[in-house]
C-alpha cells in the first residue's frame, strides 16, 4: 500500500496512472489560461495536475473524504468540493461561464451521471469523460446498430458525442477486466424542449425494444400520432431503434400532449 491507501471498490476506483492518456484527456478537453474545468472524480490526481499546469481553473468533485483531503493539501489552489456527483445540484455549474467538465468516470455511476450532465448544465463548451468501452459505443451508436439505445439517443439530441481513444485496461490501478474510451461532446444549439418527455418516452419503447412502435404506443395512439409518423416517413410497424435522436425529440414533442389520457405504459 503506497501513502494514498489502497483503491475502493465500493467506489468503482481505477486510477489512471499512465501520462500519454492523462495528455490525450487535457488535450481533449482543451482547457487553458481562463477556462474553468469541472473534474469528476479527480481520484490521486493525475489529470487535476495536468490540468493545473495547463493553466486552467479546476474544480474537483470528489467523494473520497480521504482522497479529497490529500488531494487539496497537495495542490491548495484549485477548488475541491467533497460530494457524490450524482446528487450534485449540477444546474450551479451553469454559472460558470465557459465551463468545461471532465472526468474518469467510475463504470456504476457513468451512464446515469452522462444522463443528468447532458440535460442538467448550461452554458457548457465541453465534456470530455473517461468510461468503459461499451459504454462509449452506446453513446455514439447509430439507429439500426446493436448498441444503440436510451442512452445515446438521450446524450445525442443534448449534444454530438465523439469516441476520441480507446484505452486498455494496463493504464489503470488496478487494471479493469475491459478496454475503456475517451469521448468528447460537443453542445448542440437545438436542445430539447420536452426534456421529460423524452425521457419518459426512451423508457418506455427501449424497455420494449424488439416490438413495434404501433404496440408500444398503443394506449395512445390517434390521429396525432398517424399524422406524425406521415410526416416523418415512419410505419407504424417500426421498432425503436429504427428511429433517430431527432426524430425521438419530435415524438417526444407530441407524446407530451397525449400522457394525460388516463392510461399508462
Amino acid at each position: 500500500m503506497d501513502s494514498w491507501g489502497h483503491p475502493k471498490r465500493s467506489l468503482g476506483q481505477n486510477f489512471l496512472c499512465d501520462a500519454g492518456v492523462v495528455r490525450c484527456i487535457a488535450d481533449a478537453i482543451g482547457a487553458t489560461y481562463g477556462n474553468t474545468v469541472v473534474e469528476i472524480g479527480p481520484g490521486r490526481g493525475a489529470l487535476t495536475r495536468e490540468l493545473a499546469v495547463r493553466g486552467a481553473r479546476v474544480l474537483a468533485v470528489e467523494k473520497d473524504r480521504e482522497l479529497a483531503w490529500r488531494l487539496h493539501a497537495d495542490l491548495p489552489d484549485i477548488g475541491m468540493v467533497y460530494a457524490d456527483a450524482l446528487r450534485l445540484a449540477w444546474e450551479g455549474v451553469s454559472r460558470l461561464p465557459g465551463v468545461r467538465v471532465v472526468g474518469n468516470l467510475p463504470y456504476n455511476i457513468a451512464s446515469p451521471l452522462m444522463w443528468e450532465l447532458v440535460a442538467r448544465v448550461r452554458g457548457w463548451e465541453r465534456m470530455v469523460f473517461l468510461v468503459q468501452k461499451e459504454v462509449g459505443e452506446r453513446l455514439v451508436a447509430d439507429p439500426r446498430t446493436p448498441h444503440y439505445g436510451a442512452l445515446g439517443v438521450w446524450v445525442q439530441s443534448w449534444c454530438q458525442p465523439e469516441l476520441v481513444r480507446i484505452v486498455p485496461p494496463h493504464v489503470f490501478r488496478p487494471r479493469p477486466k475491459v478496454d475503456s474510451a475517451i469521448v468528447r461532446f460537443w453542445p448542440r444549439d437545438d436542445i430539447p424542449r420536452a426534456a421529460a418527455s423524452l425521457a419518459r418516452l426512451l423508457h418506455v419503447t427501449f424497455q420494449k425494444r424488439r416490438k413495434q412502435l404501433g404496440t408500444i404506443l398503443r394506449p395512445w395512439w390517434g390521429q396525432e400520432l398517424d399524422a406524425w409518423c406521415a410526416q416523418h416517413g415512419v410505419e407504424r410497424t417500426a421498432r425503436p431503434e429504427e428511429l433517430s435522436p431527432g426524430q425521438f425529440v419530435s415524438l417526444a414533442e407530441i407524446m407530451l400532449s397525449l400522457w394525460n389520457t388516463g392510461k399508462s405504459a
